[in-house]
């Protein structure tokens, strides 16, 4: 296993965790699972201003966001699916890097394009705050931003490029955090371009 790089107390960053081989097998079946469950634009509670970011879900639960708040469904709020199943693959990330927690009930598909940005903000729509929030870069390296419990405090900003995994756990489950921007060109896995974020997530008690 690559050797974790401590951010912050709890948050811990994996440099290089998927191969190349391993980051191709990864996007084809992320790409399957977006055939079965089509992007969408999050909104934000009250306003409705659609996010620069898209997304799908795959697992048990989906994370959604729209005028009524943000939630986790079983769902697809669009097609009123249920969300594919989360590659194998997926869960044996987690069961590297969570070990002892209970099985991911979701995994958060954000698709990032050069203009994506995502703004600070806590992971905390969970019940199941013990385990950790456990996510994977694809594609374009992301300049990614981690604060500390509260909003104001001080930040550090550090670069996730494809193949690198991360963990917010411990006293880092509840980190601020955000993507600053993203830099084009900067991998060849999408023919497309940008970047493909997998956060992974348990939502209930286990």
């Amino acid at each position: 296993m690559p050797v974790a790089i401590e951010i912050a107390p709890g948050v811990r960053c994996y440099p290089g965790y998927l191969d190349r081989a391993g980051q191709e097998a990864l996007r084809d079946e992320i790409g399957a699972v977006l055939a079965a469950a089509p992007p969408f634009a999050p909104r934000m509670p009250r306003t409705g201003k659609p996010f620069s970011v898209r997304m799908s879900n795959c697992g048990p639960l989906g994370w959604v966001s729209d005028e009524m708040g943000y939630r986790y469904q079983a769902t697809h709020p669009e097609t009123g699916t249920p969300w594919p199943p989360a590659p194998a693959r997926l869960k044996a990330v987690w069961a590297a890097l969570a070990p002892g927690a209970p099985p991911p009930e979701a995994c958060l598909i954000n698709l990032y394009d050069a203009t994506a940005r995502m703004g600070l903000h806590q992971d905390r729509d969970e019940a199941e705050l013990s385990a950790p929030v456990v996510s994977l870069s694809l594609g374009d390296t992301a300049l990614f931003r981690v604060g500390g419990l509260n909003r104001g405090g001080p930040t550090r900003s550090f670069r996730l490029a494809s193949g690198d995994a991360m963990t917010l756990g411990g006293p880092g489950r509840l980190a601020f955090h955000g993507v600053e921007r993203v830099y084009p060109g900067s991998s060849t896995l999408l023919a497309e371009g940008g970047r493909i974020n997998l956060t992974m997530r348990r939502v209930t008690k286990g």
